[in-house]
């Protein structure tokens, strides 16, 4: 048995606010446990036929988060993956349940400075659109925190590089797991 079989039987969601990084680790994770890699907003965009902009802009937040609530559900149906959730995914208390359910959650914590350089730097995210993404930030972390800290792991990745944050999060599930990081 590798060192990493026990880290494959569930999947692993990770959930935190945008710009922590739940996409670019969550592919670097999923490559180095050996699982698949599935990231909510893209999933939900294939599901819409349409971005999550034009989403947001056509059908409001309420229609996207009812979307995005059922492509987790059928992605938590399938075999064990990495999961990159939507920032507000795990805000939904029937998403919350399932991943709960069916998943290990992993919130990805950063300073809000960070985010706030790192998600300045990109024009698609509708919730800071023509906004100070500090504002922004600190109102979500203000709402969001404490659900995240429902999550079963927090980690706390500081401005690492991924592949260090990936190490920070394997370390994390091991001792979750009660299995030696090896």
């Amino acid at each position: 048995m590798d060192r990493y079989e026990p880290l494959r039987r569930r999947t692993i969601a990770l959930v935190g606010l945008m710009g922590v990084g739940k996409s670019s680790v969550g592919r670097r994770l999923a490559s180095a446990l050996g699982l698949p890699f599935r990231d909510a907003d893209t999933e939900v965009e294939a599901a819409a036929g349409r971005t999550i902009p034009e989403i947001f802009a056509e059908m409001g937040e309420p229609a996207f988060r009812d979307g995005e609530r059922r492509v987790i559900s059928r992605l938590l149906e399938g075999p064990p993956h990495v999961l990159a959730t939507g920032g507000g995914a795990f805000m939904n208390p029937e998403t919350r349940a399932l991943i709960k359910e069916r998943a290990i959650s992993v919130w990805l914590k950063t300073d809000l400075d960070v985010l706030a350089r790192r998600v300045g730097r990109k024009d698609n995210r509708p919730l800071i659109a023509g906004k100070d993404p500090m504002e922004v930030l600190k109102a979500q972390a203000e709402v969001r925190y404490p659900v995240y800290a429902e999550a079963d792991i927090t980690v706390e990745t500081g401005d690492a590089a991924h592949h260090v944050t990936v190490g920070q999060v394997i370390s994390a599930l091991s001792d979750y797991l009660g299995e030696p990081a090896a």
